[in-house]
């Protein structure tokens, strides 16, 4: 028989996304994706999968599910969340095995605000315009368009190979977000010099009104040199617009396909992730890079995923000193966090 996830409790913003849906953003179709690209890919290296594959993007609001009709190994990878399987603490970052009836629990912890679940042989969904993709604001890919519910049945591909179970050991996912690497551009130019040094100056904090389509900055506004209107053209993900009150909107995984605001410059590919974890009222700055300084981070990322995911047996990890004096009651839930 074959493995299904189904849902016990499900927060808001849960959804079912890969890699996103590229190659139609001239049409009005946009990519949607993971909001931290680098953690999504992780989870799925860290079992076998393709780094593509469709996983549960998990948010604040936490859920619960358990396996049905066949044991799954499951793989979590992103913020610093609290996890725990049928009872048991485990680390944030970490593969285990899920029998049919286990219980999965996942919850807001002390830091980020998305983690990712993939599991072995991928979530067997629909492909939408050749993603699995879910983009809920035109109800595209995923589950039915839409964000996962209580009772949702995900079925599960088949697993090619036996996985090892343990913390996840990847140094790339502790990731301040107090600085954001930015290229420059590519409307820098309707901005006069000591706006850009003010911009990069900050200091800026992450608004509570940000969503899948944007991350809202405060701090101060910024004035621009020619006007705040251009043609519209295309966005990618990380584009920083600065419309005419002056306060700069980073534009995410849904973000629309075209803007007409003036694009001071654009978060790197590889602070993407650092950047979509970052609470609400987080302090961060920017940091202008050079174009090659973007491309070998973007490599690091890709060397490290590229490789064989290093995975810590639980048995060690869970009672060394270090872990045992890392247990913490918050909420209620054990924040079970393993040595460095």
């Amino acid at each position: 028989m074959s493995a299904v996830l189904r849902l016990l409790s499900a927060g808001p913003g849960i959804t079912v996304q890969d890699r996103g849906r590229h190659g139609f953003l001239r049409y009005g179709v946009t990519g949607a994706g993971p909001m931290d690209p680098f953690a999504h890919a992780l989870a799925n290296r860290a079992l076998g999968n393709p780094a593509e594959a469709a996983a549960i993007e998990i948010s604040l609001g936490g859920l619960e599910l358990t396996s049905e009709g066949a044991p799954v190994t499951i793989a979590l990878a992103g913020g610093d969340f609290q996890v725990m399987l049928d009872g048991q603490a485990l680390p944030p970052a970490v593969v285990a095995r899920l029998e049919p009836g286990a219980s999965l629990k996942v919850r807001a912890g002390l830091a980020g605000v998305w983690s990712y679940l993939a599991v072995a042989g991928g979530l067997d969904l629909p492909y939408v315009l050749g993603s699995r993709a879910t983009h809920t604001r035109t109800g595209m890919g995923g589950l039915k368009g839409r964000m996962l519910q209580v009772g949702d049945i995900l079925p599960v591909g088949m697993a090619t190979s036996e996985i090892a179970t343990g913390r996840i050991v990847a140094p790339l996912l502790e990731r301040p977000a107090e600085s954001i690497r930015v290229l420059l551009g590519p409307q820098d130019d309707y901005f006069a010099p000591d706006q850009i040094a003010a911009f990069l100056a900050g200091p800026w904090t992450i608004a509570a009104r940000g969503d899948r389509m944007a991350c809202f900055l405060e701090g101060p506004k910024l004035s621009h040199n020619l006007g705040f209107n251009i043609p519209s053209d295309g966005v990618a993900m990380g584009a920083i617009q600065v419309p005419g009150e002056g306060l700069p909107i980073v534009l995410m995984a849904d973000r629309q396909s075209t803007g007409g605001y003036p694009k001071i410059a654009t978060v790197i590919g590889a602070d993407l992730g650092r950047l979509a974890q970052a609470r609400p009222g987080t302090p961060i700055a920017f940091r202008a890079v050079s174009h090659a300084e973007a491309v070998l981070a973007r490599a690091e990322e890709q060397s490290f995923l590229s490789g064989a995911i290093p995975i810590e047996p639980l048995v060690r990890s869970l009672f060394s000193p270090e872990f045992l004096l890392g247990l913490n009651l918050v909420d209620g839930w054990v924040d079970a966090r393993a040595p460095a």
